[in-house]
């Protein structure tokens, strides 16, 4: 016999294996839901018994729905076994036989995947990390006890340890274009573990508890890692929209990533975040409470409290479901309308929970009896309280029966019992009271609602709900009945996988950029007889501080670009939105340095002291009207401020609060957009936190086109810059044949790529992130780097199988777009090769011969040179760019220049 209820809340998963109804594709689901589905039972001979196993009914019943059009696959622990006398069987007296037979049956079965997990790894993952450390935060309580760390340190390690194990279970299973859904909190770093090995799959997770505020949520020390697990998901679903708006805060204000309410822009992709309210299986529920065995418990209960009016509540005994507070309530309620003692009783079932809490559960009796005490007698009892699991019949029949069902919990995910509350009320009508703080709040709009923590307001709604009329009964009883006969577990599963495969398909998810090659680079630098380099200064050659004024160059940065400025064969250009006096100050000293300040409004050339005003012939008097429009937010933001330029205006909110600061940009674009865009010639430039207002004319893709034409004879061009300005001047670069379009032309994205290429472009989304969690808190213990990356910081050549691996620096992209000026192109950049047709070692050719082939030309634009011109552009590894080579931070670029220049040892 299988000790049933020790199975039910472990982290686990399940994958599906099936065929996709819409495109006719092989097709896997996957989810991670609490333990197996079955309990097992051990026999010495190694055979097993299995035995259905209760809760979570919702969560499989939807799953179970996908049978009907994707073949399923359930990945789950299987929890604690019991031997033939119901003795529980340690983890290390399981032989291989035991495990054998558990997977044949399991798989004949359900084709479920078992999980075998040592005793002491499952307690630190469950009881340790889950339940003493994610469950609470997730429920806004906070850890009230000071350690040493060790414990929590030994939990996290379990914690990884087992989410690695899923994560590996589920890639032994995966097969080309199935889908992976993962479930709940137990399983946060699967996401992201799993996007390293499959780059391409489409993979969704559901969170069934609470999200927290940002406020609660950045108390946990491995805020980081936890996120940048779940965002390894392509989408995300929780049950409401308050914890899916607190999970995209919690992306904003703690990890910095850029967000929209319908996503998070991290490692390159947009991952989807949505509101998915689970329901319940009705049919079956209809089924169950008609069944032949309910109907003599609901005459039973009716004939035990005949001429009494019946408040029935059901919750497991957890601090947050909210059963103290309902004590309170009612005997609020018994107080104020005395009327009401004798006719009116409160049936309280409270189901132990896995972990007891005595202390909580003293408190409970303690407070019934005050109640049956004070506003008892001989002859009736207010509060009947039953601390135990009830059948599935005595449940409905409960149910049934009930005048008024009664939650008050204080958080919760989703409280499917009131769901079953409504389908087993549809003789009686009895109202549904709700606390605001359940999951289902914000579906049953006919429930009424109630403040759990206000005594006297749940006290009247409990009076007013006994008092209501029959037709109003009936009205607010079949809202919610339509609600709960449309919104079933069934069409959750199915809404969630169909707009998991239609995000998937949307072309959202960026075709991540390789890694710069520095054989090819330096190959072709050499060559070139005349170069031509352009570099943008705040995050680019210089790392992004908070106050602009912090941002100086660092020594190591001006030896290796005045190096470069000392090579005859280098024009090199400074193209920043800095001011002319900053950059004087600053780079000034550099000779045969050239710059453009303002973001193209004004040049000084190589080795001269004048600088030319682009904007001198523009009339400026835009500036009073756009000053006027910045000084109102500056006003109202607190941390920003506006930086005054001769051709430009620029608003910073760089210190102001994240989302505040980027809900008042909006506001501000806005407004910008009405009253000065629409009437006079200057557009609005959006930035790294921060609005530029400048005259239309000018950007920063003018300058390197004027630089292009006075130096017509170049056969090498490199361009660096990292933000939204600096695409400018890549698009400046890039021609009809750049290997970027190609990509972004395809409608292909689960799989892209072809498996080879896939590995090797998982390395840069992995260590990227990695790169941003070491400069947050530690590293995950499960991430590794290669030792030879770690050696030379630099990706190793176009031959090595690795070439798309970047360093572990902090946060830059670069990327590489041929600059073509021909009549005649190379065959090489043509994008008519498929990925699929391509070997390893072809991949590697082709994407160097279609991002960095040089083009030959006949004449050109001034109509003289004949020879060849290699472009190069480099952008921010995390960011959509139409770069085509990354690197990982300006330090990463300041050593590739410092190969170049020969400053520094290759």
């Amino acid at each position: 016999a299988a000790a049933a209820k020790n199975l039910a809340l472990a982290g686990a998963g399940a994958a599906t294996t099936g065929t996709d109804p819409t495109t006719g594709e092989p097709v896997t689901a996957a989810a991670a839901p609490g333990a197996t589905p079955a309990g097992a039972g051990a026999h010495e001979d190694g055979d097993c018994k299995l035995e259905g196993r209760r809760g979570h009914s919702a969560l499989y019943s939807g799953i179970m729905s996908l049978r009907k059009d994707l073949e399923t696959i359930q990945i789950g622990w299987v929890g604690e076994l019991a031997d033939q006398d119901g003795y529980i069987v340690p983890s290390k007296n399981l032989n291989e036989s035991h495990k054998q037979a558990m997977r044949e049956k399991l798989w004949a079965k359900d084709k479920v995947v078992p999980i075998f997990l040592d005793d002491s790894r499952a307690a630190g993952h469950y009881e340790g990390y889950c339940k003493s450390v994610l469950w609470p935060l997730f429920h806004y309580i906070l850890w009230d006890e000071a350690t040493d760390g060790r414990i929590e340190k030994k939990s996290w390690d379990d914690y990884v340890f087992v989410n690695q194990q899923f994560a590996d279970a589920i890639l032994e299973q995966y097969q080309t274009g199935d889908i992976v859904w993962i479930h709940d909190y137990h399983l946060l770093l699967v996401p992201h573990m799993l996007r390293q090995k499959l780059p391409g799959a489409a993979i969704g997770v559901f969170i069934h508890a609470p999200f927290p505020s940002s406020e609660i949520f950045r108390c946990l020390p491995k805020r980081v890692e936890i996120l940048n697990g779940l965002l390894g998901a392509n989408q995300i679903g929780f049950q409401t929209y308050s914890y899916a708006r607190h999970f995209i805060s919690c992306c904003t204000r703690v990890n910095g990533y850029e967000s929209t309410p319908r996503g998070v822009d991290a490692m390159g992709s947009t991952v989807w975040v949505g509101t998915f309210p689970i329901g319940i299986d009705a049919e079956r529920v209809e089924r169950q409470r008609k069944s032949a065995e309910v109907l003599p418990k609901m005459d039973a209960i009716r004939k035990t409290y005949k001429g009494k009016r019946i408040i029935v509540g059901r919750d497991k005994l957890d601090l947050v479901k909210g059963v103290q507070q309902k004590l309170q309530a009612f005997e609020k309620f018994l107080n104020d309308y005395p009327e009401m003692q004798g006719e009116v009783v409160l049936i309280q079932v409270t189901s132990p929970p896995l972990v007891e809490n005595p202390k909580l559960e003293a408190k409970i009796a303690e407070q019934v009896a005050h109640i049956n005490g004070t506003y008892g007698s001989l002859n009736f009892t207010p509060v009947h309280h039953y601390h135990q699991h009830i059948d599935r019949d005595e449940y409905y029949a409960l149910l049934s029966v009930a005048d008024i069902g009664l939650i008050t919990s204080v958080r919760d995910g989703m409280n499917t019992t009131s769901l079953e509350y409504i389908m087993c009320q549809q003789e009686n009508h009895g109202p549904l009271i709700l606390s605001e703080f359940t999951g289902t709040a914000g579906s049953l709009s006919g429930a009424m609602m109630v403040n759990p923590w206000d005594y006297q307001g749940v006290a009247k709604v409990i009076y007013d709900a006994l008092n209501l009329s029959e037709e109003d009964k009936i009205s607010r009883h079949n809202q919610l009945l339509k609600h709960v006969l449309t919104h079933t577990a069934q069409y959750w599963a199915k809404n969630f996988i169909a707009e998991l495969i239609l995000n998937v398909g949307t072309g959202e998810q960026s075709t991540p950029t390789p890694y710069l090659d520095l054989n090819v680079i330096t190959d072709q630098y050499h060559k070139a007889k005349k170069r031509l380099l352009m570099f943008d200064y705040d995050g680019t050659l210089t790392p992004i501080r908070k106050t602009p004024g912090a941002a100086v160059p660092q020594e190591h940065m001006l030896k290796a670009l005045a190096a470069m400025c000392a090579d005859p064969k280098n024009i090199v250009w400074v193209i920043s939105g800095r001011d002319q006096k900053v950059l004087e100050d600053w780079l000034g000293h550099i000779p045969n340095l050239g710059f453009s300040a303002e973001h193209g409004s004004f040049m000084r050339q190589p080795g001269g002291q004048k600088w030319v005003n682009l904007t001198e012939s523009l009339d400026m008097g835009w500036k009073n009207d756009v000053i006027e429009i910045f000084t109102y937010y500056t006003e109202r933001t607190q941390g920003s401020f506006i930086e005054h330029k001769r051709s430009s205006l620029t608003w910073h909110y760089r210190m102001a609060d994240p989302e505040f600061g980027a809900f008042q940009a909006k506001e501000c674009q806005n407004h910008l957009e009405n009253a000065v865009l629409s009437k006079l010639p200057v557009e609005i430039l959006v930035g790294k936190k921060n609005l530029e207002v400048r005259p239309t004319i000018v950007n920063k893709g003018e300058i390197v086109k004027r630089l292009l034409g006075q130096h017509p004879d170049v056969e090498f061009v490199m361009c660096a810059g990292d933000d939204k300005t600096d695409e400018d001047m890549f698009r400046a670069l890039a021609g009809p044949n750049n290997a970027n379009a190609a990509r972004r032309n395809s409608n292909t994205v689960v799989e892209p790529y072809n498996d080879e290429l896939v590995a090797e472009t998982a390395a840069k989304i992995a260590n990227a992130t990695l790169a941003h969690s070491r400069e947050h808190s530690p590293v995950m213990p499960h991430l590794h780097l290669s030792s030879s990356h770690m050696a030379n910081g630099l990706a190793p050549g176009v031959q090595d199988a690795t070439h798309l691996m970047p360093p572990h620096y902090p946060g830059t992209s670069a990327a590489v777009a041929p600059e073509t000026n021909t009549t005649t192109t190379s065959s090489s950049s043509s994008s008519s090769v498929t990925p699929s047709s391509l070997s390893t070692n072809d991949v590697s050719r082709s994407s160097i011969s279609s991002q960095g082939s040089t083009g030959s030309y006949i004449n050109n634009s001034s109509g003289g040179y004949n020879g060849e011109r290699f472009s190069i552009t480099i952008g921010h590894a995390l960011k959509k760019t139409l770069a085509n080579w990354h690197v990982t931070s300006p330090e990463e670029l300041i050593r590739v220049l410092g190969i170049l220049s020969g400053t520094v040892d290759s």
